[in-house]
């Protein structure tokens, strides 16, 4: 991914976003070319001139301090997450002293293979790119049998855009979809060094029309809690509640958990499907060989 791109279309998202009554400015009588805030109305509202903006828009972030994001990050009324993205992509002088060190391998501990066999909802392990790591029994009878398909196709990415199930499965797969294009934008500030990440957004550009045009949107989004709805092809339609945990000792990995209301209509349709699996072998299902680094 290239930085200085990803920067540039960030920050221009954002600003086209914001009307200059939300920003509090005074009313301009000139005849608006753009949507949002022009460039110059960004430095005012930053404290920065128009010409240092403009060079941190071009993605020219060499030198740039943390007080001066934070104040660009003010003036677009970036949320937190945002907030994030923008520190990593523009990497501001401290940051970039420290020392890069490549990604580690990715395994998943024994302990976590029996926290998954335990749960009796459906519940998954995510990795680097939304990479599927492993699956409980649940999971897979309610998304996909991700240890079946080869390798590269563990990917929940690949499955919500390649996957004709995916679009049948979501109630909303539009929101599904951009979800999915926001998280994969949060993990390309991280590491856009990432050559799978890379091929990926490759594929799934080649693709979809649909990943092409959300991709252009550059919307981010960190997964903590929310709610999916569901048409299950076995057991009909679910309303499941999820909440994302990370998992101690690797930030780019991530326990999701599914779950139904007590006593709702989903809750039944999900123990129907958890009896209709209960003959396959117990235990999760790893997308990997047990303990082999990802």
């Amino acid at each position: 991914m290239d930085r200085s791109t990803e920067i540039r279309e960030f920050l221009r998202t954002r600003r086209a976003r914001i009307t200059p009554e939300q920003a509090r400015l005074a009313p301009d009588p000139r005849v608006r070319r753009v949507p949002g805030l022009r460039r110059e109305e960004v430095a005012q509202l930053a404290g920065v001139s128009v010409d240092y903006y403009i060079r941190l828009e071009r993605g020219r972030t060499q030198g740039v301090s943390e007080a001066v994001l934070e104040a660009v990050a003010r003036a677009l009324q970036l949320d937190d997450t945002e907030r994030a993205h923008l520190f990593d992509l523009a990497q501001p002088t401290a940051t970039r002293a420290r020392p890069k060190r490549p990604l580690s391998p990715q395994r998943i501990s024994p302990v976590m293979y029996r926290a998954l066999d335990s749960l009796s909802t459906p519940a998954l392990i995510q990795g680097r790119r939304m990479d599927v790591l492993a699956a409980n029994r649940l999971g897979c009878a309610l998304f996909a049998d991700f240890q079946a398909r080869p390798h590269r196709e563990r990917n929940f990415a690949r499955f919500v855009f390649l996957d004709e199930a995916a679009q049948s499965l979501y109630a909303d797969w539009e929101k599904a979809a951009g979800d999915c294009v926001a998280t994969l934008h949060l993990y390309a500030g991280r590491h856009p060094d990432d050559p799978q990440l890379t091929e990926l957004i490759g594929e799934l550009s080649l693709h979809s029309d649909t990943f092409r045009r959300i991709w252009a949107d550059h919307d981010v989004l960190a997964h903590a809690t929310g709610t999916k709805r569901l048409h299950h092809p076995l057991v009909g339609d679910l309303t499941l509640d999820y909440v994302v945990l990370a998992v101690e000792g690797d930030p780019d990995q991530t326990l999701v958990i599914l779950t139904p209301e007590p006593a709702s209509p989903s809750a039944e349709a999900l123990g129907i499907l958890a009896s209709w699996t209960s003959t396959t072998t117990a235990g999760p299902h790893a997308t990997d060989e047990t303990h082999r680094a990802v």
